[in-house]
């Protein structure tokens, strides 16, 4: 049975409106340093990764003004980019380390695989799977931006998040952006033993760690919202 934890008891934010209301901040470091106080922001890796990735670089031209609010903003196909409090708390849960290999599903406008990149450093990759083609074109154009798509550091390819991917080896790291209604079994099949998936669930953020081949522990944070993975029809 999963560990429940509420989010919003553990952080400072006293309650869910507050914490999805987002900060209206006036620059990126602004931004940054509110993650950091509310204690979204913990480790000082990733909040170096999150300064060199701006995310005004990420979201369509017409909300450049609103890139550096703490809200989720629309970026086509009914589908956001994450809000920046829910990408912090995911990725300190996650804890991607230098030289890992980390599946990135729902990569949207490339946002997150970006800051994935930067944290897994020259030694890692970084596979980003979407299955909207218009929005994997526009990830590898923003995240090109940083020099990881030519260099092979992040991948996008377009296809079906919640099933397997073939000819990939196993990854030490899952994240998705997008709510399941559980978690599929193909993503604890094409994780290491001693790796890490961190995903929506409905309404929480679960963390299962793979103990052995059979065997995992799950953790359970609640009090998210979240768009959802959608499977393809096939």
């Amino acid at each position: 049975m999963a560990e429940k934890i509420n989010i919003f008891e553990e952080n400072s934010p006293e309650n869910e409106d507050e914490a999805n209301s987002g900060f209206v901040n006036e620059s990126y470091e602004e931004l940054i340093k509110h993650l950091e106080t509310d204690g979204y922001i913990q480790t000082p890796v990733i909040a170096e990764a999150f300064r060199k990735i701006d995310r005004k670089d990420f979201v369509p031209p017409e909300l450049l003004g609103e890139a550096y609010f703490d809200s989720a903003l629309a970026i086509g196909f009914e589908q956001t980019i994450s809000q920046p409090l829910v990408v912090a708390f995911m990725l300190e849960l996650l804890r991607p380390k230098p030289g890992e290999r980390v599946l990135d599903v729902g990569s949207g406008s490339g946002w997150q695989a970006a800051i994935l990149a930067e944290l897994v450093g020259e030694t890692g990759q970084v596979v980003g799977i979407e299955r909207i083609k218009e929005l994997a074109e526009k990830a590898k154009e923003n995240i090109g931006k940083y020099g990881f798509i030519d260099s092979g550091r992040v991948r996008i390819v377009v296809g079906d998040g919640s099933k397997k991917m073939e000819n990939e080896p196993p990854f030490n790291k899952i994240i998705a952006a997008a709510a399941a209604e559980e978690i599929p079994e193909s993503w604890k099949e094409e994780l290491v033993v001693g790796g890490r998936i961190v995903a929506p669930v409905g309404q929480s953020i679960v963390v299962i760690d793979k103990i052995k081949p059979d065997q995992f522990e799950t953790k359970e944070y609640f009090g998210f919202s979240f768009v959802p993975l959608v499977k393809s029809k096939n």
